[in-house]
């Protein structure tokens, strides 16, 4: 029946040839060849891309068209030894004309295909890309086979060379469905087919629909019904009457989001609760409660972080002091509340537009670049030496100013830098709720990162409005002033982690620019102490905030050259996918972690759990290879990698059995989970 409409509308075609021929000096999709970069090192793979752009109405095809339709073709002509991979699609739309379903794309599209170079080729050789390109370019009226001759020259570069077009070719990756990881199961009977995926009952999806590669297995323009069952996805539509051994497709989980999966015959579950476009659309109620909570707690365990409970501690010392006034304490307390929710807000809303343009950015996103660690670095400096009494500062300390107009502003002020000092930190909770928030519709991802500032604002919140908890607080007394010096002992601790982190980041050079920028800040805060002694005011500062300044701005921002490590302990090696592929061919156990150094999780797991001679002793034991993700500065491959695993930032721990699907540890790790891991 698909060959007979198949061939009807390749006479259709022929009717109206003459009609669209006069196509108004342009192709109905225009189609450009692409290279990541030119000039390729030899036996690497270079990743293509065929961008297409449709004139208005017009519309291109997926892999499998639908009931009709052509697949896109490509005859190559390459050098010797070059070998092109097949097209890799992005998740295509439905649409239906006259009852016939078309997989498609609308507006502009970019498919990929992966080039292998050959070793050995010498550095300059010219390559020479050729080939014909073959597709069919619809309206809702009219079709038109397309060819375009593709041509593209290049030249065998150094290895190691920038890919000038890496970041685009990371947006057109990030359009592409991801691999489920594991096996899917179908079943056809009384004239159904329904398919079981694996996929996480907290997970999020939204308005899913099942793309068949596999031709023959569903009836292409009967509905779907979608319902979860656990941590199984249901899918039931009409079947096509022929049999199929397994059956392969793309699984749409949201906007632009999908997951390819091979389905073989076998049981599946019932039918569970149904996901109605409305609820799916809104990524279910119930996940979005479920990721509000987590943010929520997350939020709240944020409180304790060294670099936070002095400040937290410090605005409920302004509350113990400010006495029984109600009114200033509630005020105080909401503007706390609003600075650090409009600041979770905003890093929340800034990496959902990172996100939407392509890039793979996470959590924490913005501490992958040294200017920012080196203004938190200042931040925090400032902030270490008002609370050791070299200066100062009302905004931050004065309780006695809580009561006038200026008290609101500083406790805005405060809380707003709370939040953000605060990002580096994934704990429970934090990490499935943020991951959830990442394929949820932008006005639940949002709530999501507001309910994570609630819950990071919630202790002085909740101090604000309930009097009997202030009531419980120490009266003011000159404890106060050697509590707060004490307090002022982590924050110094946090400047001095925050120094490391820039040095490892940008290098020696850029670790002098930042303690540099901060000593003349320092030295400012210091001279501005002095006058404050006298009832001066803070011109003095100027000139070390022109040298803050330009600290900032001089700091190098390209990676620091890779450190030349001794093996550690568990002789971990770079990670790559190719690399774990490699070991997962050879029946090698495999444990994966994915660090930071900005990560306070990740560190204090590395020396509590992974560094440890028992852990190493047991992985030596059973030949379990150890790999290692650092996102210090980010990459787009440890990116995606993580989004594949339904994560937005580290730490990431994975343990690979030989013959099983990865197990996904705990974000805190015990050296009585490692050397349990079965081998």
């Amino acid at each position: 029946m698909r060959a007979f409409l198949f061939a009807l509308s390749l006479f259709w075609i022929g009717l109206t040839a003459p009609a669209v021929a006069q196509l108004p000096g342009q192709k109905a999709v225009a189609v450009e060849l692409l290279a990541e970069t030119n000039a390729p090192a030899a036996g690497e793979t270079l990743t293509l891309a065929l961008r297409m752009t449709p004139q208005p109405g017009w519309h291109g095809y997926w892999k499998n068209p639908g009931d009709a339709g052509v697949e896109s073709r490509i005859d190559w002509k390459l050098p010797a030894g070059l070998v092109a991979g097949p097209i890799q699609y992005p998740v295509p739309q439905t649409l239906i004309i006259a009852g016939l379903m078309n997989y498609v794309y609308e507006g502009p599209y970019v498919q990929l295909v992966e080039l292998k170079l050959p070793a050995g080729l010498a550095t300059g050789t010219k390559l020479p890309l050729r080939g014909k390109y073959d597709f069919l370019a619809c309206t809702d009226e009219i079709c038109v086979p397309q060819s375009a001759e593709l041509a593209l020259d290049l030249t065998v570069g150094a290895p190691g060379a920038p890919r000038a077009r890496q970041a685009d070719f990371d947006r057109y990756r990030q359009a592409l469905p991801k691999p489920l990881g594991s096996e899917a199961k179908f079943e056809t009977a009384n004239g159904r087919f329904r398919l079981a995926v694996p996929l996480p009952a907290d997970m999020a999806v939204a308005d899913p629909y099942f793309f068949p590669i596999t031709d023959g297995a569903l009836a292409y323009a009967a509905p779907q019904a979608v319902s979860r069952n656990g941590d199984m996805l249901i899918v039931e539509t009409d079947a096509a009457g022929q049999t199929v051994p397994l059956v392969e497709g793309v699984l749409k989980i949201g906007p632009n989001q999908g997951l390819t999966l091979t389905a073989r015959s076998g049981a599946v579950p019932a039918a569970g609760a149904a996901l109605a476009t409305g609820e799916a659309a809104s990524g279910g109620s119930t996940t979005i409660l479920a990721a509000l909570g987590g943010a929520l707690i997350g939020g709240l365990l944020l409180n304790i972080m060294p670099c936070v409970f002095p400040i937290l501690s410090l605005k409920a010392l302004s509350l113990a002091k400010a006495g029984g006034d109600e009114r200033a304490a509630r005020r105080e307390a909401l503007a706390y509340t609003a600075g650090v929710v409009l600041v979770c807000l905003a890093l929340g809303g800034l990496l959902l537009a990172l996100r939407a343009g392509g890039a793979t950015a996470g959590w924490a996103f913005q501490l992958q670049d040294p200017r920012v660690i080196l203004l938190l670095l200042l931040l925090v400096t400032a902030i270490s030496l008002n609370l050791a009494g070299l200066f100062e500062l009302p905004q931050i300390a004065g309780g006695e100013r809580l009561a006038r107009s200026g008290g609101a502003s500083g406790a805005f002020w405060t809380g707003a830098l709370a939040a953000f000092v605060a990002t580096p930190c994934t704990g429970p909770f934090m990490g499935a709720a943020l991951a959830a928030a990442l394929v949820l519709p932008t006005a639940a991802a949002l709530a999501v990162f507001a309910g994570l500032g609630l819950g990071l604002a919630l202790p002085f919140l909740l101090l604000g409005f309930v009097p009997a908890l202030r009531r419980m607080l120490p009266k003011p007394g000159a404890w106060m002033a050697r509590l707060r010096r004490i307090l002022s002992v982590p924050m110094f601790l946090t400047a001095l982690g925050l120094a490391w982190i820039l040095g490892r980041q940008s290098g020696v050079d850029g670790m002098a620019i930042g303690l540099a920028g901060a000593l003349a800040l320092a030295l400012g805060l210091w001279w501005v102490g002095r006058r404050q002694e006298k009832g001066l005011g803070w011109l003095p500062l100027a000139p070390a905030a022109l040298a803050a300044m330009a600290a900032i701005l001089l700091v190098p921002t390209a990676s620091a050259p890779a450190e030349a490590k001794a093996k550690d302990m568990l002789g971990a090696e770079p990670f790559s996918e190719a690399r774990l592929a490699a070991l997962q061919s050879e029946g090698r156990p495999v444990f994966v972690y994915f660090t930071a150094d900005w990560c306070v999780t990740c560190k204090v797991n590395e020396k509590t759990a992974l560094e440890r001679s028992d852990v190493a002793d047991a992985f030596a034991a059973r030949k379990v290879a150890v790999l290692v993700g650092d996102w210090t500065r980010g990459d787009a491959a440890i990116g995606r990698f993580l989004e594949a695993h339904g994560r937005s930032g580290v730490p990431l721990y994975l343990y690979y059995a030989p013959g099983r699907p990865a197990r996904i540890l705990p974000q805190v790790l015990t050296t009585g989970m490692l050397t349990a891991l079965p081998s």
